[in-house]
């Protein structure tokens, strides 16, 4: 059986790959450059503003956020678990 640990590497490198490809326009995704938009957050700092955890639902039931240069996502539960794996690796 696969430690639980390695699943959680992977599972992390899942929502990392899913934010390069779908966040790294506007958002920082790694732990030191500037956001290539000024106002997205870097995601390094997310969870220093709320629990991550909070995403959960949003990012199942369709993220929309209150401007329109952010596309809405709609995401599985994998991706969901995958993408919040990887924003918790930010802690």
């Amino acid at each position: 059986s696969i430690p639980a640990f390695a699943d959680d590497v992977r599972s992390v490198r899942r929502g990392k790959a899913f934010a390069q490809a779908n966040c790294s326009y506007c958002h920082s995704i790694d732990r030191i450059t500037r956001s290539p938009r000024r106002a997205a957050p870097p995601f390094r700092t997310l969870h220093k503003q709320y629990p991550v955890e909070t995403l959960e639902d949003a990012l199942a039931e369709g993220m929309s956020t209150g401007h329109p240069q952010m596309p809405e996502f709609r995401l599985d539960s994998g991706q969901v678990g995958d993408f919040i794996s990887f924003l918790k690796s930010f802690e």
